[in-house]
């Protein structure tokens, strides 16, 4: 998948459902997108969940273990917390961010969460 134009088309179905209002285009990303075996599209597929600034998108690539700012790929959980650093408005992120680390069962999600709420806490 290493075709320029391939990963374009890739590019642009992520992005459209990444601003797609419904429901189901967050279902499709994850389904789809963030169980990709390819590196590029799980971390395009965070980007476009993080972009949406919804409470049900910020979910996926902060509440899942292997996925978003838990992903193994350090290129794509630090693409991710990027992409949540840079948000205008962070109250969103910091609600899922504070109820993943009070509530979450898995000690490391919550110990992600919780780093990624001290640096936007800073930024």
């Amino acid at each position: 998948m290493t075709d320029k134009k391939t990963i374009k088309n890739v590019s642009n179905i992520i992005e459209g459902l990444g601003m797609n209002p419904n429901s189901e285009a967050i279902s499709i990303l994850e389904d789809v997108g963030t169980n990709s075996k390819v590196d590029a599209i799980r971390e395009m597929t965070s980007r476009a969940l993080v972009k949406r600034n919804a409470s049900d998108s910020l979910k996926v690539v902060i509440t899942n273990k292997g996925k978003g700012i838990n992903d193994m790929s350090t290129v794509v959980a630090m693409s991710t917390i990027n992409e949540l650093l840079s948000l205008q408005d962070k109250s969103n992120a910091m609600k899922v961010l504070e109820d993943t680390v009070e509530m979450h069962s898995d000690e490391e999600v919550r110990d992600n969460a919780r780093s990624v709420k001290a640096l936007m806490a800073l930024s």
